[in-house]
């Protein structure tokens, strides 16, 4: 039996922008991208922070060094500039694999960089 489990977190990112008329996704840095271990067009759980507001969409690499964490599509009701918000990805484990599992959690400041 496989197990959900949490892979990777960005907590505390900010909106940078919002983009209504895009087709959707989270675009984010590719610098975090690559820290994180997050791939493009990788399902994201979002959990705004700022409104409460909790949303799943896929990712789309941004800029390396931007800071960029960009809502689009429909998904920019559910966000403005300036919120924060926690970007959670997932992975679906064996019993063998869950013992050696340890999530990655990474703090951002306020430029969207590791703080932690």
């Amino acid at each position: 039996m496989l197990r959900r489990f949490l892979k990777a977190k960005l907590h505390q990112a900010r909106v940078t922008q919002t983009d209504l008329h895009y087709s959707g996704s989270l675009t984010v840095d590719k610098d975090l991208l690559d820290l994180m271990d997050m791939l493009p067009d990788e399902r994201v759980e979002i959990y705004n922070i700022t409104n409460g507001h909790r949303f799943n969409t896929y990712i789309l690499e941004g800029e390396a060094g931007s800071g960029i964490i960009g809502v689009n599509g429909a998904a920019a009701h559910l966000a403005n500039v300036g919120d924060l918000i926690i970007a959670a990805t997932y992975c679906d484990l064996y019993p063998e694999e869950i013992e050696g599992h340890k999530a990655k959690v990474v703090v951002l400041d306020e430029h969207n960089r590791p703080a932690t």
